[in-house]
């Protein structure tokens, strides 16, 4: 028997588990439907889980004549769907040549097997023999010839379980599919908060937490992407749950497009969770022998509060999701020039802010929109990518080579999702744009969408991108993509499949990441939608840092990295040191703020730099060397939240190592207060036995000490009446951060 999967063969019982997390259900006998009997914190094995059915007479359908316990209503299940006694929202949904959706997917077989396999087409985590095990559960529908094969993988160090769905025609007749959700989760109670993100361009990551009501509560997006306005992403936790201690629930979903996460609270207070791609304007067509498969849900389980939810979710996406490449690499420190010029450069512009970024210790050199066709601005050229030798007359390969005979790598952005009107590929291919050719087609920001369900579209744009990366010296690419989709509808697929679009759409935008990374597998991605408008687990498989949003300003950012934290690693939160006055809502905070607040991600700049006094390079130098030597730390530390923007002036985080022996602490103001009260700064995640040294600070200080007291705000004057009001004053938008680390307490205490 599998330590981590329970087979209990006689009952027909499913148990996985790794001493953090269990997982149970069960095939009902009457009905052979897949029954759910619990999940959540780990409990011991046992031969027999008959004890956790509760089967009660209710007014209700029953499927088998005469037993009045076959209501599938009152089950609890893990692949429910609707009408055949179950009315609350599916699952799973499927079409029938006679109209019908009458659907029956009944327990044939299990199979086990040590690791996981990818899903073809879709981002997956992984793990080999030594990390996971998988658990498949087949099912065939009662009145066809489909098969539906369930897949749970339970990581063997993580308190977490992956799931995803495969559906398989085997028959002579062509179904349409519906609705196939990766993950349902039927819970015997409601007593949880719903906790999501939401938000619009420029403020992404909102954090939203609210009971759950009897009904349907559902996040979700229709626009194409995963969105700013919500993310595949939503916990359900315990009403007495805070960061710190407390039963959550995690879920997330590998996916890039349209989604659904939807939690249904019944008249008997169960709570049903799901999460997989939104069936609103969905149908995919089933003909015989082909098969479609649901992209990977990820389920995680918390005891320790919502920083214990997330610290899961960031060990798992670090170590089983995000590229080994780049999960264990420091990543380099970039200027963009995006805030410095926008479209207004040329060679002689980009060499100057080059050479003293170089001057600064930036490692990274990123050339943003503006450098293709004749763009002048975001009015033309997108889908047109050759150099516009006016600004470059030696071209991105020759610009390329100055900068790295400088010492820095050298990046380069593309939108290569989009097109522009009056372009070569727009003119010569109108009918690849989405759209109806006898209807109104929507620009957003002057831009149509290539139509990437179409295999010829993806490899056009490949050879063009091809082309540019070909000359071997560019190490970075900032993918870029600023609008939804709407008016979804190919010209290249029958009416039977026009419900595929966007679906088909998201499988061409993996394919050509798979096709850049397969051909330079040294390039260092960062995807961005407008900023965080396709922030997901789905594009981190091949990018491993996204653009969080484009509002750079470091009071905003407070929250939307704070929220973003939620699931995401810091590793792959793209943060930068911008302009002031914002350019996103005119703010001017201390370059320092910027700083300190951009250092909890992947760190970069957004300014021209030779605009600053030397005063501000002195600080900016000072930044960069921090960073270099905090990096690890950060990317790869447990982070916790300590004190939230949503809740009041005051923000504090921090990251600890993962042996406890260093930690970095952040704490800012945003306003400044009169004759305030002292506050006090509780740490998280230290050695409690440790004595630790705050640099800056005399006095060494013990983990718990740490923990239980915290950082102090208020300092002792005690016979220094005039240094306190010849203090230098903070002001708005301060910042501190507290670096820590341990020391020998035996040296200590000889002092």
């Amino acid at each position: 028997m599998n330590k981590y999967v329970y087979v209990n063969k006689g009952m027909n019982e499913f148990h996985l588990t790794n001493g953090k997390i269990s997982y149970i259900f069960r095939v009902m006998e009457q009905t052979n439907v897949m029954e759910q009997l619990y999940a959540g914190k780990a409990i011991r094995h046992r031969d027999a889980f008959g004890y956790l059915i509760e089967r009660e007479i209710r007014p209700s359908n029953n499927q088998v004549t005469g037993d009045h316990t076959t209501s599938l209503e009152h089950v609890k299940q893990e692949m429910p769907v609707f009408g055949t006694t179950d009315f609350r929202y599916p699952a799973l949904e499927v079409r029938y040549p006679d109209g019908d959706r009458i659907s029956q997917f009944e327990y044939q077989s299990f199979r086990v097997e040590e690791g996981k396999r990818k899903l073809s087409g879709l981002p997956t985590t992984f793990a080999g023999s030594a990390e996971a095990t998988t658990l498949e559960i087949i099912l065939k529908d009662r009145y066809s010839e489909l098969y539906l094969t369930l897949a749970y993988t339970i990581f063997h160090e993580h308190a977490a379980i992956t799931r995803h769905a495969v559906i398989e025609n085997r028959g002579k007749e062509t179904y349409t599919l519906e609705r196939l959700m990766s993950l349902n989760l039927d819970l015997p109670t409601d007593g949880y908060d719903f906790i999501h993100l939401h938000g619009a361009w420029a403020r992404e990551a909102q954090i939203e937490r609210k009971p759950l009501l009897t009904g349907v509560q559902q996040v979700s997006s229709t626009r194409g992407a995963s969105s700013h306005v919500h993310n595949p992403f939503f916990a359900l936790a315990k009403e007495t749950t805070t960061e710190k201690q407390g039963e959550a629930f995690g879920f997330s979903l590998l996916y890039s497009g349209n989604f659904l996460a939807q939690v249904e609270v019944d008249a008997y207070h169960v709570t049903r969770a799901m999460l997989g791609i939104n069936p609103h304007q969905f149908e995919w067509e089933l003909t015989p022998g082909t098969i479609f498969t649901a992209p990977e849900a990820v389920m995680v389980y918390s005891e320790h509060g919502l920083n214990g939810m997330s610290h899961t979710f960031h060990n798992l996406y670090r170590e089983h999701l995000i590229s080994p490449k780049w999960s264990g690499s420091k990543r380099p420190i970039l200027i963009n020039n995006w805030e410095a010029t926008y479209f207004e450069f040329d060679e002689e512009k980009i060499l100057e802010l080059a050479a003293d970024a170089k001057n600064l210790g930036i490692e990274l050199f990123v050339l943003d929109d503006g450098w293709f066709g004749k763009r002048d601005n975001d009015a033309s050229s997108l889908g047109d990518w050759t150099v516009d030798k006016a600004k470059l007359p030696n071209g991105v390969a020759g610009l390329a080579e100055k900068i790295r005979e400088m010492g820095l790598q050298f990046g380069l952005w593309f939108e290569p999702e989009m097109v522009s009107e009056r372009t070569p590929i727009d003119e010569s291919h109108p009918d690849w744009k989405i759209g109806h050719p006898n209807k109104n087609i929507s620009h957003g920001r002057n831009q149509y969408v290539l139509d990437f369900s179409r295999q010829e579209v993806v490899e056009n744009i490949f050879a063009q991108m091809d082309a540019i990366l070909s000359c071997g010296l560019i190490d970075y690419v900032k993918w870029d993509m600023n609008r939804y989709i709407s008016e979804a509808f190919s010209q290249a697929l029958p009416v039977s499949k026009q419900g595929e679009v966007l679906h088909r759409y998201i499988l061409g935008v993996y394919d050509l990441y798979e096709k850049l990374l397969a051909s330079y597998p040294e390039l260092l991605i960062e995807s961005c939608a407008g900023g965080g408008g396709r922030f997901d687990p789905g594009l981190l498989y091949f990018a491993p840092q996204t653009w969080a949003s484009d509002d750079t300003d470091a009071v905003e950012r407070l929250k939307i990295q704070y929220g973003t934290s939620l699931v995401y690693p810091l590793a792959s939160i793209g943060s930068h040191v911008s302009e002031v006055p914002n350019h996103q809502v005119g703010r001017v905070t201390s370059l320092k703020m910027r700083g300190d607040v951009a250092t909890f991600g992947t760190f970069g700049y957004e300014l021209d730099s030779t605009k600053l006094s030397e005063e501000d390079k002195a600080i900016i130098r000072e930044q960069i060397v921090q960073v270099k030597r905090w990096q690890t730390l950060i990317h790869k530390g447990d982070f916790y939240r300590l004190m939230s923007p949503f809740d009041g002036n005051t923000t504090a985080w921090m990251v600890v190592s993962k042996d406890k022996s260093e930690a970095l602490v952040g704490v800012y103001h945003v306003l400044a207060k009169p004759n305030p009260a002292y506050e006090r700064v509780l740490l998280e995640g230290l050695d409690a036995h440790a004595l630790y040294r705050i640099e800056g600070e005399e006095a060494p200080r013990y983990g718990d000490d740490l923990m239980q007291i915290g950082l102090l705000s208020g300092g002792n004057y005690i016979g220094r009446a005039q240094d306190y009001w010849s203090r230098e004053m903070s002001g708005d938008f301060s910042s501190r951060l507290y670096h820590l680390q341990t020391i020998n307490n035996s040296e200590d205490e000889k002092k």
